[in-house]
């Protein structure tokens, strides 16, 4: 029931900040001394560029909404972030045949400066990490 909750809260997070940020000017700024910069971008590929057509891309995304769900009782905690992060980008999918990103860390190490993320895909990854933490802890 806490991931459950968990990834409710999250998916409504992120469906929040897409619908406050699509009301807003589009013109990128940048927060935090350069280290954070709000941009727009549509983005139909998978994470990182992941070239996949919509069908497979959904399945993937499916099956490992599916396997986050299954670890649940590891951390409860990351499949919660991992679920609604995943849910979010699912249903936008879905809906809009690509997803929003607003993210851009520009001062970043190696590569990372030059993707864009969004709130869901940022929960995606703690998710991931807190469930693979919890799989080597209670080995």
């Amino acid at each position: 029931m806490k991931t459950a909750l968990i990834g409710l809260a999250v998916f409504e997070a992120c469906c929040e900040v897409r619908r406050r940020l699509d009301k807003r000017d589009r013109e990128a700024k940048e927060y935090l001394g350069g280290r954070l910069r709000l941009t727009s971008l549509r983005n139909g590929e998978g994470a990182f560029g992941l070239r996949l057509r919509k069908p497979a891309l959904l399945a993937f995304s499916g099956a490992a909404l599916g396997a986050a769900w299954l670890l649940r009782r590891k951390s409860p905690l990351g499949a919660g972030l991992l679920l609604g992060g995943g849910l979010s980008n699912f249903y936008e999918r879905l809906k809009h045949g690509s997803v929003y990103d607003y993210l851009r860390f520009p001062k970043a190490p190696g590569k990372l400066k030059r993707y864009v993320f969004n709130l869901a895909d940022l929960a995606i990854m703690a998710g991931s990490m807190l469930l693979a933490w919890g799989q080597t802890r209670n080995r």
